[in-house]
C-alpha cells in the first residue's frame, strides 16, 4: 500500500492493521500554501499484526503565517519479526505552530522487532513554535528500536559559504531548505514535489 496523502485534501485512515507479510508505505504532506484549512490534526494508528509486516511512514510539514498542524502517530508492534520506520521533517515560520507526537509500542511477545522514529524540524522565525515528543514503549527484550528529534535554525555558516560564492541570500536560504526536505520530496510525485519547490 503505497500512498501519498496531502493533508487538507486527503483523509488519512485513523486505524490500519497489517497482517503477515503486508507492507505499507505512506507519505504525509502538509503545506499550508496548498491547504484551505489553517488548523489541522492528523491522528493515525498502525498495528503490525503478523510476522514480516512492514510500515514505512514519512511526513513533511511546511507551516507559515498562523497555521497549526498536529501529528499523532502510533505504531503498534503486536507481532514479532516486523519492521517500522518513521521519518518526519518540518519547518515553521511566521506565527505558526507544529506538533509531533509519535509512539512506538512493542508488545511483550513481539521479539525481533525493528522500529525507528525520527522527527527533525527547523524554525524559520522567532515567533514560530515547534513541539516534538517521540516515544518508545517496549515490553520485549530482543529488539532494535530508536527514536530521536532535533529542532534548530538554518545554519548561518552554510548561508555565508553560498553567499561568498555569489549566491543571493534568498536563493541560499531556499537551497538550504530544499536540502533539508529532499528525503521526503523524493517520495512525492514529480508534480507535487514541484508545487512544494515553487512555494518555497
Amino acid at each position: 500500500m503505497d500512498k501519498v496523502f496531502v493533508i487538507g485534501r486527503d483523509a488519512v485512515p485513523e486505524r490500519v492493521h497489517l497482517q503477515a507479510g503486508e507492507k505499507l508505505r505512506w507519505t504525509l504532506l502538509y503545506d499550508d500554501s496548498l491547504c484551505d484549512s489553517s488548523a489541522v490534526a492528523v491522528r493515525t494508528e498502525i498495528e503490525l499484526c503478523g510476522p514480516g509486516a512492514d510500515a514505512d511512514i514519512a511526513g513533511l510539514y511546511l507551516c507559515r503565517g498562523d497555521s497549526v498542524i498536529d501529528f499523532d502517530i502510533t505504531v503498534r508492534h503486536s507481532s514479532g519479526g516486523c519492521t517500522s520506520r518513521q521519518l518526519f521533517k518540518g519547518m515553521a515560520g511566521g506565527n505558526s505552530k507544529a506538533g509531533f507526537d509519535g509512539l512506538i509500542y512493542v508488545a511483550p511477545d513481539a521479539q525481533k522487532t525493528k522500529a525507528f522514529q525520527e522527527n527533525h524540524t527547523i524554525l524559520l522565525s522567532d515567533t514560530a513554535h515547534i513541539r516534538t515528543q517521540p516515544q518508545l514503549e517496549i515490553y520485549a527484550d530482543d529488539v532494535e528500536c530508536s527514536h530521536g528529534a532535533t529542532t534548530g535554525y538554518l545554519n548561518p555558516d552554510e548561508q555565508f559559504y553560498m553567499r561568498s560564492r555569489g549566491i543571493p541570500e534568498d536563493e541560499a536560504r531556499r537551497l538550504q531548505i530544499l536540502s533539508f526536505i529532499s528525503p521526503i520530496l523524493q517520495r512525492l510525485p514529480e508534480e507535487t514535489a514541484r508545487e512544494i519547490e515553487d512555494s518555497l
